[in-house]
């Protein structure tokens, strides 16, 4: 018998959006503003866009939404620079439009999580402005890291750190009477200047900044490189060059240092302040899940994400290692796994999957589209059949692949503007994703878009594929539903493996049983019980389920 899976009307969210651990097994997803809905037609993703769509999010059935940046900026880094946290870019609307969208999630069982941006400011911002005005010895500047340079003329960088998007740390200043001045530190682009985290006022700001948009109606925050916050003393040297590929492998002098946990001790107790069980969420890049487990102590963070599983490759063998090693390291502080397969700063798992393995998750390459759809779809029923709680980056449940072939001259990522840094190809994933079979932008808006988007993007729009048979949107709906209806699925801490053939992961948890098959080649297996859910067709006979290579299934023997 052949199973397919079928779309299933989700289930309110409005059950779940009252429990207090709600966050435990959430379903997140990920708006990227400027590429979600434009409301205005001028080419820009805005809050009205995202607002008009969240009924869209209901139906797809997702507990959250999280929103990338959409504070005042001069978008240097798409809104990562931020000059007024208390105020709307006028690219996006206004306050009122945030409040707009934060009262209609509301009503429609969805929480709304927005983006904080603490490790560095905007150079627009008013406090590095005055900096600058009011030159060497302004109290401002000791609310950033300015430093004399090194050489016989203060020539050279005060240390040897290098940027993440390339290039040296430090940018020198010119002085108000026109001579080179000090060096400040922007771990990112030079228009990021990193905060100090060491002057009492920038703990004061932020924590006030925290207050006024809890008092907004938020139910949380993402941390961006909340990692990041504290440097070691004395900003030592690092004596290497090409420092990004020891990102990931230990600790750096200006990431993960310990002191950056006294911080979200004392944002805790703030947040705990208010009602509804409202949460922080870490993108903390560390060594191991270990050490992204101090970030989710009970008295700290809720929950932190998880980029060793986004990184591991379709391998069954290599995923169940980062499994375990997940969850082992977050059971002894009683904080939910998380999972995750995209992002706005990663090439989409459709196309990554579609590529060799150990290409990493910036790829350029196109790949085998089918495969990488094939391998994509079996991923995300594996992913939502883990206990915790797990990420859907916009567009995604549409299957969309990145785009590859982005010209030259419509790119916008300024690391891919400076050498030696990031790969700079993260436009890829943030092309505006698609609505309509046809129209302008493909239902984006109406005046086009900001990034251009690809021929054929119409047919893996979401009209070309509401309430078709088989379709990716069908099957993210489908998975969604059943994991409300499964009490064995979302929130717990652990998984029963079973044996199964070289390359296939099986696990039991209660009733429920996935199959995951990461080979190359069709395996049979023990058909579990009645069949839920597949990522392809599986053929069941006298107690046998043939699954297809790159697929998943989800049995039940209820």
């Amino acid at each position: 018998m052949s199973q397919q899976h079928s779309a299933i009307a989700p289930a309110p969210n409005s059950a779940k959006a009252k429990r207090s651990d709600w966050w435990r097994d959430a379903v997140i997803y990920q708006v990227y503003p400027r590429s979600f809905a434009d409301s205005n037609g001028d080419g820009m993703g805005d809050l009205e866009g995202v607002r008009s769509r969240l009924p869209y999010l209901r139906d797809l059935g997702v507990d959250a939404v999280w929103l990338s940046p959409f504070y005042a900026s001069p978008q240097a880094d798409a809104g990562y620079d931020v000059a007024d946290y208390r105020a709307v870019d006028p690219m996006f609307g206004n306050l009122l439009d945030a409040d707009a969208l934060i009262r209609d999630a509301r009503e429609l069982g969805l929480r709304i999580i927005v983006d904080l941006v603490p490790n560095h400011s905007s150079d627009q911002h008013e406090w590095f402005k005055r900096a600058l005005r009011e030159g060497p010895g302004s109290p401002l500047r000791d609310r950033y890291h300015f430093r004399p340079g090194k050489g016989e003329h203060g020539e050279l960088p005060p240390n040897d750190w290098e940027s993440i998007f390339g290039g040296p740390a430090w940018t020198r200043v010119t002085e108000p009477d026109g001579t080179p001045g000090e060096w400040y530190l922007h771990l990112f682009a030079p228009e990021q200047p990193d905060l100090n985290w060491e002057h009492p006022a920038v703990g004061d700001e932020f924590r006030s900044i925290l207050r006024f948009w809890l008092d907004m109606g938020v139910d949380g925050f993402r941390i961006d490189v909340a990692h990041g916050l504290v440097k070691a003393e004395g900003l030592p040297d690092l004596g290497s060059h090409e420092q990004l590929k020891l990102l990931g492998n230990d600790v750096m002098p200006f990431f993960d240092q310990d002191g950056v946990h006294e911080i979200y001790r004392q944002w805790r107790l703030i947040l705990d302040e208010y009602p509804g069980e409202r949460i922080f969420v870490a993108e903390a890049w560390t060594p191991t899940v270990e050490r992204t487990a101090n970030y989710v102590r009970p008295d700290e963070l809720h929950q932190a994400f998880n980029f060793q599983y986004l990184s591991t490759d379709w391998d069954a063998k290599e995923l169940r290692k980062v499994v375990d090693r997940t969850l082992d390291a977050m059971r002894p502080v009683g904080a939910p796994a998380t999972w995750v397969l995209s992002n706005h700063d990663v090439t989409r798992h459709a196309t990554r999957f579609a590529n060799a393995p150990g290409l990493g998750t910036q790829i350029r390459l196109a790949g085998d589209r089918a495969l990488g759809l094939r391998r994509a779809r079996a991923a995300t029923l594996l992913m939502l059949a883990l206990p915790g709680s797990a990420y859907v980056y916009q567009g995604e449940e549409l299957g969309l692949p990145d785009v590859v072939d982005l010209a030259d001259e419509v790119r916008q990522d300024p690391a891919y503007f400076r050498g030696a840094g990031q790969d700079g190809f993260r436009d890829g994933c943030r092309v505006p994703i698609p609505w309509t079979r046809t129209g302008s932008s493909y239902g984006f808006g109406d005046g086009g878009s900001w990034l251009p988007q690809p021929e054929g993007w119409g047919e893996l729009s979401i009209e070309a594929q509401t309430g078709v048979p088989g379709s990716t949107l069908e099957l993210y709906r489908a998975a969604l539903a059943v994991r409300r209806e499964q009490p064995d699925l979302g929130a717990g801490d652990s998984v029963e493996w079973l044996r199964a053939p070289e390359g296939v992961l099986a696990f039991r948890r209660g009733e429920f049983v996935c199959v995951a098959n990461t080979s190359g080649e069709s395996v049979t297996t023990p058909a579990y019980g009645r069949v839920l859910l597949t990522s392809g067709e599986v053929t069941e006979a006298e107690g046998e389920a043939k699954v297809p290579a790159d697929t998943t299934v989800w049995f039940t023997t209820a």
